[in-house]
């Protein structure tokens, strides 16, 4: 039996991280998968062959206890050692290192293990590392659920403030996803069963969104509140009066009390974002003044504001 090179099949360096290797599996797994290439029987040991790989190399332990395999069998290759001779038995019993036998002593690999004559198949050399079987012969192939894939979705405030509908590509595959309103930023969703396809009859992986909401310019998100700023006119600020606010519900109606101050917040019940899974209830508008004063006044102003400031002293 030859040694499978894990690394080479998946196309990563032995220096590859998890991730990777995972993204590199995804994309053999697609490419050979059995629906996209039935009746194929080379695309289909490429794909048992990347499931092997995967397995091992994105388990540290399995990935730890491989490498030290290939160890052995590198050294054993450099000191001019065949295939056919190295002493599987040894390792594999439990020993962790591998030397020379006499050619001749196991006529195949089914031999080495106790099973039969000519034994092996793409999960044999797997199985019998990592598989738990000991000696015993190579069963049918265990199912395995199909890596889960991760994807990121992009929403506005606004978008996440009404719900929103989007469509992402996996597996060459659309799916439309369905958002509620008052989704928070960095919120994980999961749908089940539409990641990497299963192996050997097993589930298919599960499909994780992540979602990013982008800032407004103008509203800022905290919590289910909202908060903004608005600009009024010195004269509003002190006889009060109204004014139009923009919001993503539409334009609101905002009463100005006479002698606002510089920087008061005004509150608006139920004006924010709705609540993530009833969207009947939302959180407040939080509304925080800000006075312009008047510029370039002419001759005739500034008296009259004199006049003010000597009624307001000799009070």
């Amino acid at each position: 039996m030859d040694f499978k090179d894990y690394y080479k099949i998946l196309g990563v360096t032995k220096n590859a991280t998890t991730d990777e290797i995972k993204k590199a599996y995804r994309r053999l797994a697609q490419k050979y998968h059995p629906d996209k290439n039935p009746g194929d029987k080379a695309a289909e040991n490429k794909f048992k062959e990347a499931n092997e790989a995967n397995e091992v190399l994105s388990d540290p332990d399995k990935r730890k206890k491989y490498d030290n395999l290939g160890s052995s069998w590198n050294r054993y290759q450099q000191t001019g050692g065949r295939s056919e001779d190295f002493d599987w038995s040894n390792w594999f019993g439990g020993s962790g290192s591998a030397s020379r036998r006499g050619s001749g002593r196991y006529s195949n690999f089914g031999d080495a293990f106790g099973g039969s004559p000519g034994g092996g198949g793409v999960s044999d050399f797997f199985d019998k590392i990592f598989g738990g079987r000991g000696f015993q012969q190579s069963s049918a192939p265990q199912p395995r659920k199909g890596e889960d894939y991760q994807a990121n979705i992009d929403l506005t405030l606004e978008e996440a403030f009404k719900g929103s509908a989007k469509t992402i590509e996996v597996n060459n595959q659309k799916i439309e996803i369905k958002l509620k309103p008052g989704i928070a930023d960095r919120q994980a969703l999961k749908l089940t069963g539409k990641g990497m396809p299963g192996a050997n009859g097993g589930a298919n992986g599960d499909l994780l969104l992540n979602i990013r909401i982008k800032p407004s310019a103008k509203i800022e998100r905290k919590g289910d509140d909202f908060h903004l700023e608005i600009i009024v006119d010195l004269y509003k600020a002190i006889l009060g009066g109204s004014t139009k606010i923009k919001t993503f519900g539409g334009l609101i109606k905002l009463n100005i009390p006479p002698e606002t101050q510089p920087g008061k917040i005004l509150r608006l019940n139920g004006m924010g974002m709705p609540v993530y899974g009833n969207a009947e209830k939302k959180g407040d508008l939080y509304v925080k003044i800000n006075v312009n004063l008047p510029e370039k006044l002419t001759e005739e102003e500034k008296e009259l504001f004199e006049k003010l400031k000597a009624l307001r002293e000799g009070k």
